[in-house]
């Protein structure tokens, strides 16, 4: 069973925990109605390579 799963949506996350279990990590938005360039906004909701990595190294550890 897989169970390091990882979802990364630029929009709202809510609908990844279905797919990514208890034990998976989500990168995403759980708000709306900022406006700004796209850097921007990847930057201010944690859309970045970092945080993808670190994300991705604790679902393999758990």
């Amino acid at each position: 069973m897989v169970t390091a799963r990882v979802a990364i949506e630029a929009g709202i996350a809510d609908y990844w925990y279905k797919y990514v279990g208890l034990d998976g990590r989500i990168i995403g938005m759980n708000s709306f109605g900022e406006s700004a360039q796209a850097d921007e906004l990847f930057n201010l909701f944690g859309l970045t390579v970092e945080r993808v990595i670190d994300a991705c190294n604790t679902a393999l550890i758990n």
